[in-house]
Parts: C-alpha cells; structure tokens; sequence
C-alpha cells in the first residue's frame, strides 16, 4: 500500500487565503462559471478551515443558496489531510465525485486524490454474475436482456459501479443476483478474489485523500464493520457531514438491529438449491426447509392487519405471536442442525450454515429483550417493535438515542468534524439537533441566505380549511389548490405527508384537468423514478408533480420550471411510530413536554427542507403554499412560520394571482 501523501491538516489562521480564494478576482471565479462572491459563504469557509485547523467540531447551517459545497471543499481539499466526506444520498455522493471536488481541485490546482465509496450492492460481482449465467434462474425476457446488459458491462467498466450502467434501472431486481450482500461474499475465498469490485474500491479510498461516502454506509460501517469505512475512520484527520440532518434518522437505522421474516424465507431458498446442488444425497431438503417457511409465514399470520406497527408492549400477551415466534426459533434451529452435518461439503452449504446461525441468534436475542433478560448497556435504552407488511414480519430493537453510541464513536484521535446543512436549527436554535446527536458544548453558527425572500417568494395560507385530520381533507387541499395551479400555469410542486394523499390527490388533478382542458403534465411519484420524474418535470416546463417524503429534499430545480410548492399537511410523525411514543415518553419522564421538545423541532426542520425546494436562485419567484390551518389557528402555528425564510405572507387568492402575474400589490401581503 502506498504511503499516505496529504500532510495532516495544518494549524494557524487561513482568513486570508480564504478572502482571497472567494474573492472576485479569485481562483474560483476565474474557474467556476457564474461564481460570486458571498459573504455568508466566505465567512462559512473561514469557519470550518478554523476547524479543521484545531481539529474541532462544528455545526454549520446555512441557508439555501450560501453556497455550502463549496464553503466545506476549499478548506477540505487544501488543509483537510485525509478527508471522509459523506452525503446524504448516493445521487449527491455522485454529484460530489463527478462534478463539485472536480471543479474545485482544478480551480485551486490542488493534488489531492479523490474516491468514490458506496456500499457492496451498488458493485458487480464476478463470482454471483457467473452463478446467475450458469444457472438460468430468470423469470422474465426482460431480466434476461439486463443480464446480457451486466455481462457486457463488467468486460468494460473499471469500477464495476451500477450507476455507470444507465441501461439497467438501479431497481431491476437482477442486481440482487449480481452483486454480494456481507453474507453471500466469499471474501478472500473467492477465485475472483483479484478482480473484486468491491475491494479494488476499498483499496482506492484506504490510498485517497478525500473519500466520498454517504451516510448508509458510514453508519453500516460503524455498526457492522462491513464497509470498508472502519478502516479509513483511524487515519481520517477532518469528517465532513453534508446534509447532516438526515444523520439521526440514519444512524437510529443503523444502530438499530431488525430480522424479518423474508431473510428467513430468503435463506430457506438458498439452503434448498444450495443443498441440492452439492449435497443432494446428504438431506431431504425440501423437508428440511419446509417447516421453517411454514414457522415464517405463520409468525408473520399472528397479525391478520395489512400493515401493522406495534410496540411489544402493545401487542397482547394471549396474542400467537409469542408461541409463533418460539416455534420459528425452534425450526431454524433444527435447520441449522442439518446444514452443520453438511457444512464441509461445500462452500455455499457453510456460507448458509453461518447466515442460519446469525438469524437464529438475532431472533433469541430480540426474544430475551422482548422477556426483560436483554443485555443492555448503560445509558443504551432500546425500544422493541414489530412491523408487517403485506407478506413480511420485521422484529427491531431501536435504540432510544443515538447521542451515547455516537460520542463514543467521536472519541479517540482527536480530528475535526463538520456538520452541515441548510437546516438543523428552529430559529437559530440548535438544541434539537445537539441533543440527538449528542454533540453538547460544540460550537454551532448560522449563516443567512443571500436570497430576497420578501421579495422573491410569497406564503400563501388558504382560509378555510377543514381539520387535517378530517375525512376530505386531500378533496379541500385540491379545491383550494387548483386557482393556483392555473394562476402558476403548472409548474408546481405538490409535497404530500402520504402515500394516500398522493394517489387521491392525482386522481383528482386527473379528473380536474381533463374537465377544465388543462395542458398540464402530471407526474405522480411512483409512475417512474425519481430521476426520470424530475427529468421530465425540468423538461416539459409547465408540469405539475405529485410526491411524498422523496421529494422533500435534495432536488434541486432551477428556474421558471417550479414557482409553486404546495404542501398538504405540516409533517408531523405518524402517531403510531412506536419508536417517536418511547422517545416522548422518556422526555416526559425528564419533565420535559415531548410535543414542544422533539415533535415540533422535527417537524420544522422537515417542513424547511420542503420549503427550500422554492426558491434556488437570485432569480428564482415563487410561492409557497401551505394548506394546514394549524399554522394559523394553533399557538405554534407562529414558531412555525417564524423559522420558515422571511417570505412576504398572504391569505388572499388574490394577492397570490397578481404575484404570478408579475404585480408586486403590497396591500394584501405583510412582510414578515
């Protein structure tokens, strides 16, 4: 292995390198077309490059449009040492490995070395591609023409990454076939051992100075070790969190620990054609399996609901779940007896033997938990919930709180670690987020956006709403909804906090658009990826675009193409979240009331990343409707709108038409 060549970072006061980088007649804007300077991104740069100096920590918000990808790269690149930067998406990880640190290191003319990580099932596997050609076990015509797509695809490409592979949709279910999982690899075993994806880019980031990650798999890593991040973490001297919002959200995922009933009946289909494959004569093993799927199925019957999230203490001790689940323990078991038998005699067969094993094991433990005899380290409160769905069972253990898992992750080497995002603050104030991720007595600043939101952009709040909680609340979001849509021509998009807000509501625009002779496009989230939908909604220029939680954050369209975002409901967590009742419950515990200090936080921070997808630019316009009467008739209804940016407010239809029509009336809108 090469020896690492970026120095560690250096101490001392870069201010003025860094007023001269962003200055206008700096290396960026003579690199970077469109570049100006701003001074909340200046200032934002001198900050983390002190930071990464002392090897400090720092949680740096800044609003929409400060430029934030560039604020973190030029100190990173210049004096960061080996740098890990993770994002929240593997969209924006590209992004940042094929566009942004290109620009800058060209722009600065630093030598720095950059990779690319992402988690194993985004690589081609050699070996599972071979077994998948040999063993035609495809179903449609249209798998088939992807696999002969991949084949043709790992002959060429040097990465082995499906995203270089445009032709095969990152969802088409031969990718499961064709890459490893952490259980299906055979690690150095493997004959393809010397041409392996997933190594070879391991290797490039342990040898890189700036490795590009995302949170999955900086969490993956933390908790499962599996990810070629545990290595790099003790040579990192600077981590950089973009879209650090999302950070408790996916660590309470990763440090989490969940079984469900599809790996069991994934596993009892890798035993059977893996047993008779090589060991036909050791096992019947139809009968081997059967039991343990029949054990599967029926724990997952315990609840005849479609969909179903319980916390245990929810779920009635007379209930079949509990014997359904012993039974389930007892079948793997017995299943595991047999492939111990048969283990030697191939690879596979021992490849299933460990999987079996490790389910068996994470089922006893959730049972000892669920029993109070749970090992629970201190301060490592966990809550336990089952959630179904329509032919699966998931069993989770969630931890209460990430803080205690994470600090211990922070200690050790002393290094710098930059939390960033356009929102992780309730009116400059970031108590929430300090307390989630447990990073209390760190320094934390807020830099404003450049944008003229008052004069830019308009809150416009409907009257006379019904209840959100009331039977046509989606039918009265529409009816108020669609003088807008047409006083925008289109353009707009519609952000719903459900799936069955979604559909009802683009069943209806349907219906009003063909009845009023509307020429606009509708695109409905789930009709075609995310990508492609936005693709066409940037294209046709007067679309409207129905979607939930996806399209909240990281999309990012310019222009005239969106003028208009309407939001259904503030977006409140479901109450039946078991996960969000323990939490509420433990703050109020504490005395602390869990609406005003965990829900209403949350809320803000997401509705500000829905709000943001607004207004991009200096010269974007638009409108920002929100439907939820609770912003007015509720005594927080204000925190709320007070965090939102400082668009001018109106609750006149009219005032909203002459804004599209390009008339700025003051009478009817107040700034805020």
């Amino acid at each position: 292995m090469t020896e690492h060549s970026a120095s560690p970072p250096a101490q001392g006061n870069h201010d003025a390198d860094i007023e001269q980088l962003f200055d206008a007649n700096g290396s960026l804007s003579h690199a970077v077309a469109g570049f100006r300077p701003r001074q909340s991104q200046t200032e934002m740069a001198k900050a983390i490059a002190a930071a990464i100096g002392g090897q400090k920590t720092l949680i740096a918000e800044a609003g929409t449009g400060t430029g934030k990808t560039f604020a973190y790269l030029v100190p990173a690149l210049l004096w960061g040492g080996k740098v890990i930067l993770s994002t929240g998406t593997k969209n924006l990880q590209d992004q940042l490995y094929l566009r942004d640190i290109p620009t800058v290191r060209k722009a600065l003319g630093a030598p720095v070395s950059v990779a690319l990580l992402k988690g194993r099932a985004n690589y081609v596997c050699h070996f599972h591609l071979e077994r998948t050609l040999q063993n035609g076990r495809l179903t449609s015509r249209e798998d088939v023409g992807y696999l002969r797509e991949i084949s043709r695809f790992i002959k060429t490409t040097s990465s082995g990454d499906k995203a270089e592979l445009s032709r095969v949709p990152e969802s088409a279910p031969v990718w499961n076939l064709v890459t490893s999982t952490r259980d299906t690899c055979l690690g150095a075993e493997c004959q393809y051992y010397q041409d392996c994806f997933v190594m070879k880019a391991r290797k490039e980031a342990q040898q890189a100075d700036v490795v590009v990650v995302n949170h999955h798999l900086f969490f993956a890593d933390v908790a499962l070790k599996d990810t070629g991040v545990a290595e790099l973490l003790p040579s990192a001297n600077t981590i950089i969190f973009d879209e650090a919002h999302q950070l408790p959200e996916t660590a309470t995922l990763f440090f989490g620990e969940t079984v469900s009933t599809s790996q069991v009946l994934e596993l009892c289909r890798d035993v059977l054609a893996e047993g008779l494959a090589h060991a036909r004569d050791g096992a019947e093993w139809a009968k081997v399996v059967a039991p343990v799927e029949r054990a599967a199925r029926d724990l997952r019957l315990a609840f005849p609901q479609d969909v179903v999230r319980l916390a245990v203490n929810q779920i009635a001790t007379s209930s079949p779940f509990f014997p359904a689940l012993e039974k389930l323990k007892d079948e793997l078991d017995a299943m595991t007896a047999v492939l111990e038998k048969q283990a030697e005699r191939a690879e596979t067969i021992e490849q299933c033997r460990v999987r079996a094993i490790e389910l068996g094991n994470k089922l006893e433990a959730w049972a000892k938990a669920q029993a109070g005899h749970g090992d629970v380290e201190a301060g490592q409160e966990r809550v336990l919930w089952v959630e179904a769905f329509s032919s699966s069972l998931q069993l989770h253990q969630t931890p209460l709180s990430i803080a205690p898992v994470f600090s211990k992750q922070r200690e050790g080497s002393p290094r710098a670690w930059i939390f960033t995002s356009a929102t992780l603050a309730v009116k400059n104030d970031f108590s929430h987020y300090i307390s989630q991720m447990g990073l209390w007595d760190e320094p934390a600043q807020s830099w404003p956006s450049p944008f003229d939101y008052g004069r830019q952009g308009l809150l416009y709040v409907p009257e006379h709403l019904p209840e959100p909680n009331s039977f046509d609340y989606t039918d009265a979001v529409i009816d108020a909804a669609l003088p807008v849509i047409e006083a925008s021509a289109g353009r707009a998009f519609l952000l719903c906090t459900t799936i069955r807000a979604v559909n009802r509501a683009a069943e209806r625009l349907r219906e009003e658009f063909d009845k009023r002779k509307l020429p606009f496009p509708l695109l409905v989230q789930g009709e075609a990826g995310r990508t492609e939908l936005l693709d066409r909604f940037r294209a046709a220029g007067n679309a409207v675009l129905i979607g939930s939680q996806s399209f909240w954050e990281g999309v990012d369209v310019r222009g005239e193409a969106l003028s208009l975002v309407i939001i259904d409901k503030l977006p409140f967590s479901p109450p039946d979240d078991p996960v969000l009742a323990a939490r509420i419950d433990a703050l109020e515990k504490k005395g602390l009331n869990g609406f005003v200090h965990h829900q209403l936080p949350e809320t803000i921070i997401n509705l500000k990343q829905g709000a943001g997808r607004l207004i991009r630019d200096e010269t974007d316009r638009g409108v920002l409707m929100i439907c939820d009467p609770r912003l007015i008739s509720k005594p927080y209804g204000r925190r709320i709108w007070q965090s939102l940016p400082p668009f001018k407010r109106t609750r006149e239809p009219a005032v909203v038409q002459a804004f599209f029509r390009g008339e700025q009336q003051e009478d009817g809108a107040q700034a805020s």
